[in-house]
């Protein structure tokens, strides 16, 4: 084990299945979208190889969509409807976010800015930095 508590096989066996690299594309994207959701899933359960690899990824996906996704200065508001768009998703998977509905709608309809706590759980949401909301 190192220093970190991180078996290095095990991370290693983690890189070679996942091969992470620099996105250069919309497959590549969604490839290592899929996997971030996936480690996301496990929650307390991941292990430390795989919060590295998390954050490694995450990495990725944020450079990536600071490239190709960003819209110039963009609201808040702006960049989660974008976000949303880009992945299919609708206002009810905000929910685990905002509580309500009518806290979503006003997000989404531009009555109430995006707090910092909201901002911080949206960016582990969506995979990207919570720069982006605030």
């Amino acid at each position: 084990m190192g220093a970190t508590g991180m078996d290095p096989r095990r991370y290693a066996r983690l890189l070679t299945r996942t091969l992470p690299r620099v996105i250069h594309s919309e497959r590549e994207y969604g490839r290592l979208l899929a996997e971030a959701e996936t480690l996301m899933d496990k929650g307390d359960g991941r292990t430390a190889e795989e919060d590295a690899l998390l954050e490694l990824v995450v990495s990725l996906i944020e450079d990536y969509e600071a490239k190709q996704h960003a819209l110039p200065d963009a609201s808040p508001r702006e960049m989660l409807i974008h976000l949303m768009e880009k992945r299919g998703l609708k206002r009810a998977d905000l929910l685990g976010i905002f509580k309500s509905r009518g806290y979503v709608s006003d997000v989404i309809n531009g009555k109430r800015a995006i707090s910092k706590r909201h901002a911080r759980e949206l960016a582990e949401f969506l995979g990207v930095s919570a720069e982006l909301f605030i």
